[in-house]
C-alpha cells in the first residue's frame, strides 16, 4: 500500500495524541476523583472552657491553640452583652479584627416554646437585641434554641409556634447580615425528627440547624439517618464536645460532614474542666485536623 505524506502525518498525529491521552488519562482521572481539602473551620464555644476568660484572654487562648473562631455566650466573663455602648461594641469588633480571630457569633438563651405569648414575644425581641449586638461587634450570627415542650400543649402547636418565631427573627436578622442558628437542644426538642418538623415551618433561608452532637443523634435508625434528616438545613455552625469522647462516634460524624462538603464552623462546646485550657484546646485542634483529613 502506498502511503502519502498527508496520510502519514495524520497517522503519526493520531498515534501521538493517543500516546499522550494514555499517559495523562490516569493522572487526570486521579485529579478528578481526589477530594479537595476540607473547608471546615474549628472554633470555640465559650461554654465551658471560656466562661471565666475576659475577652483579651479568650482571644489569646484561641491564637495560641490554633482555633480561629469563637462563639461568645451570654452571661460569661468576657461581657459581650446588649448593654454595651456603641463605643464598647466598636472596641469588641476591633479586638477581633486586630487578632485575626473570627467572632463567629453569639450563644443566646432565647427560646420560643412557652405557652405564654408574652414570653415568646419577649424572647423574639431579645433575639433582635442580640442580632444588633453581633452586627455592631462584627459577628456573623446568633444561636437560639428550642428548649422542650410544655405540658398539655400539643407537639404540633409548639413546633408551629417555634417555626413561626424563627421565621420572624430570621427575616429581621437578614437585614443586619446575621444568620439565625437553631441549636438542637431541649428535652424532646433535641430529637431530630422534631427539628426536621420545626424546619418545615421555619422556611426562611436565613435560619439553619446547628448540629449539637447529642446522645439523641444515635437513637432510632442511628446517626446517619438522623444526620440526613436535617442536613439540607444546616447553618454555618455545628457544635461538638471533646473529640476524644468515646461515647460519640466523631469519626463517623466527620465522614458525614465530608460527604456533604460541609464548609462551616465546627465549634467545641467542651464539658470537662482541664486546668490548662490552652493545652486542652491545642490537643483538640490536633484531633480536629486528623478528623477532617479522614
Amino acid at each position: 500500500m502506498t502511503t502519502t505524506p498527508n496520510s502519514r502525518r495524520t497517522f503519526l498525529g493520531t498515534v501521538a495524541a493517543a500516546t499522550a491521552l494514555a499517559t495523562t488519562a490516569p493522572m487526570a482521572s486521579q485529579l478528578l476523583a481526589a477530594p479537595g481539602p476540607s473547608r471546615m473551620r474549628f472554633g470555640l464555644v465559650t461554654y465551658l472552657w471560656g466562661q471565666h476568660m475576659d475577652l483579651p484572654t479568650l482571644i489569646e487562648a484561641c491564637q495560641k491553640s490554633g482555633l480561629t473562631g469563637v462563639e461568645v455566650r451570654t452571661e460569661h466573663k468576657h461581657g459581650v452583652e446588649p448593654s454595651l455602648t456603641a463605643e464598647q461594641r466598636i472596641e469588641v469588633r476591633n479586638q477581633f479584627t486586630d487578632s485575626g480571630i473570627t467572632l463567629v457569633g453569639y450563644g443566646a438563651n432565647a427560646e420560643f416554646h412557652s405557652d405564654d405569648p408574652a414570653k415568646v414575644k419577649a424572647n423574639i425581641e431579645l433575639t433582635k437585641d442580640y442580632v444588633r449586638l453581633m452586627h455592631d461587634c462584627g459577628g456573623e450570627g446568633v444561636k437560639v434554641k428550642p428548649n422542650g415542650f410544655v405540658k398539655d400543649v400539643s407537639r404540633e402547636k409548639t413546633v408551629e409556634q417555634i417555626g413561626k418565631a424563627l421565621n420572624e427573627v430570621a427575616a429581621y436578622a437578614e437585614g443586619f447580615g446575621q444568620q439565625i442558628r437553631v441549636e438542637v437542644h431541649g428535652k424532646g426538642t433535641s430529637e431530630l425528627d422534631v427539628i426536621r418538623d420545626i424546619f418545615r415551618i421555619a422556611t426562611h433561608p436565613n435560619v439553619g440547624v446547628c448540629w449539637n452532637s447529642n446522645a439523641e443523634d444515635l437513637k432510632g435508625e442511628g446517626l446517619e439517618v438522623n444526620f440526613h434528616m436535617v442536613k439540607d438545613r444546616f447553618g454555618s455552625t455545628c457544635h461538638v464536645r471533646e473529640l476524644d469522647d468515646q461515647d460519640y462516634p466523631y469519626a463517623a460524624l466527620f465522614k458525614l460532614f465530608r460527604s456533604i462538603d460541609y464548609e462551616g464552623w465546627i465549634l467545641l462546646e467542651a464539658r470537662t474542666d482541664p486546668s490548662d485550657k490552652v493545652a486542652a484546646m491545642t490537643a483538640q485542634k490536633t484531633l480536629f485536623d486528623r478528623l477532617i483529613a479522614g
